[in-house]
């Protein structure tokens, strides 16, 4: 009794399974953010622009696009297209929701702009860096683009060099010295000229005169 009805049982579990819809799998996602930073190599005091974009096929849900720098941005500002974004002066955090790619014309771009804070030493290698998340990348891992570069020399502002003197020193006289020593000098040597004529006149005047004739 229990084979026959345990037959029709089975017969009636595999209709159902084969009637079962096979679910489809999800499209693969080809998703990947652009970075490009304009001007690349801003220098301190300089104002820069990074842009984000994302390009590729597919689907992404809750998508969030995370930038990081290594240098200080002084009033750092970001918009999302679309979507919305959190900024501090190394990190910006854009919530961008779900994104459909691959449309034409609906390109999700983040446009950040601030300005490089002065002082930051020479050699300081600047990193610029982008990640993109989604469930989507949950088992891939987030995708990344970055790019960096090295501060050159000093830092400083240029000034314009100080003016020189401009008094002008007499040829073989070195400065600082006074000119009035050439004169000194002639009224040393006129004295010494006159009291030498003044002994001369006196040694004549003492001189014993000629013998006078007579015996």
């Amino acid at each position: 009794m229990w084979e026959s009805v345990a037959a029709p049982m089975v017969g009636l579990m595999a209709a159902a399974a084969a009637a079962t819809p096979t679910p489809t799998p999800a499209p693969p996602v080809d998703a990947a953010p652009v970075l490009t930073s304009t001007p690349f190599g801003a220098l301190p005091g300089q104002r820069v622009t990074h842009v984000v974009t994302i390009s590729g096929n597919g689907t992404l849900t809750n998508a969030r696009v995370t930038f990081t720098t290594t240098a200080d941005l002084d009033g750092v500002t970001a918009r999302a297209e679309p979507g919305q974004c959190t900024a501090s002066p190394r990190t910006v955090v854009c919530e961008l929701g779900d994104l459909r790619l691959g449309t034409a014309g609906s390109v999700p771009r983040i446009t950040i702009t601030g300005r490089v804070r002065p002082g930051v030493p020479p050699g300081t290698v600047v990193r610029n860096r982008v990640s993109l998340t989604s469930v989507e990348s949950t088992a891939t891992g987030a995708q990344l683009a970055s790019n960096a570069y090295l501060l050159p020399g000093s830092t400083a502002t240029p000034t314009d060099p100080p003016l020189e003197s401009t008094a002008v020193a007499t040829e073989g006289t070195p400065r600082g010295r006074s000119m009035r020593v050439p004169a000194v000098a002639a009224m040393v040597v006129a004295g010494a000229v006159a009291v030498g004529a003044l002994l001369t006149r006196r040694r004549l005047r003492r001189r014993p005169g000629p013998p006078h004739g007579g015996l």
